[in-house]
């Protein structure tokens, strides 16, 4: 069984965020980076199939040689297998990123005989949210595809997959022949930390680096804009027992009595 998540290098979420003077990118002068929290549980998914169901998980990026960093952090959770879709670090549109993980999935099944059981996605990016590279990817392989996914079971032995997701008021399942690719929705597990092994044992995996050249889509930027923030004020309430009563008050405004 082979499993293949991909993951995007994004900003921390929880930091500010700035814009170049262009406005045609976020200035990184002074961010941390990870993965989207979607990617992560997507992550903590392959490696659970994995060991659930044997076989190989491997983690799939396109960015900028630094995001060698997401790709070890990944193998330090358990994924056996990692490749870098090199660029010069210019952001892409979701056309040619598209583009170019098709290709690579097209090429790493090509060398192993074999299709990945399951490609999983973020649900969306932290960064840019697009919701689309995933549902590209799987309209470009003619394979099924469902995103905001909290719930995973292969059969193997019938070659196939149920994927669940929450609606208001209930659930959709979905039953689908592999290979298939889903869309993982934060919640779907609870991610591991690596431990030490894990991390001492990720410097050790061979990363495959594939150079890609820059492309364009159909979609262009135009600029980015920082939106306004948001003052929000504190009322202090009093101390101790003399401050039940606004609370009280507090509570009867919001309606929760």
């Amino acid at each position: 069984m082979r499993v293949l998540v991909c993951v995007k290098r994004v900003p921390a979420p929880g930091a500010k965020i700035n814009i170049t003077a262009d406005g045609q990118d976020v200035d990184a002068a002074h961010l941390g980076f990870t993965v989207s929290p979607h990617e992560e549980c997507g992550v903590e998914e392959a490696v659970q199939l994995v060991e659930k169901h044997g076989g190989e998980a491997t983690v799939l990026t396109l960015g900028p040689g630094d995001a060698d960093e997401q790709l070890r952090y990944a193998a330090s959770l358990g994924v056996q297998q990692a490749v870098l879709l090199q660029t010069d670090g210019t952001p892409w549109d979701p056309q040619a990123t598209a583009r170019a993980i098709t290709t690579a999935i097209v090429d790493l099944e090509s060398e192993n005989g074999e299709p990945f059981d399951l490609v999983l996605f973020g649900n969306e990016s932290a960064d840019s949210g697009g919701f689309q590279v995933g549902v590209r990817v799987a309209h470009a392989l003619e394979r099924p595809m469902v995103n905001a996914i909290k719930g995973i079971e292969l059969d193997l032995d019938n070659a196939s997959v149920t994927a669940k997701r929450e609606i208001d008021g209930g659930r959709e399942i979905y039953e689908m022949a592999t290979p298939a690719v889903l869309g993982v929705k934060e919640g779907i597990n609870l991610p591991r930390y690596p431990t030490m092994r894990g991390r001492l044992a990720s410097k050790k995996v061979e990363v495959k680096v594939v150079e890609v050249d820059p492309e364009t889509g159909d979609q262009t930027r135009v600029t980015l804009q920082q939106p306004p923030e948001q003052v929000s004020n504190t009322v202090h309430l009093g101390d101790g027992p003399a401050a039940a009563s606004a609370v009280v008050d507090v509570l009867d405004e919001l309606g929760v009595l």
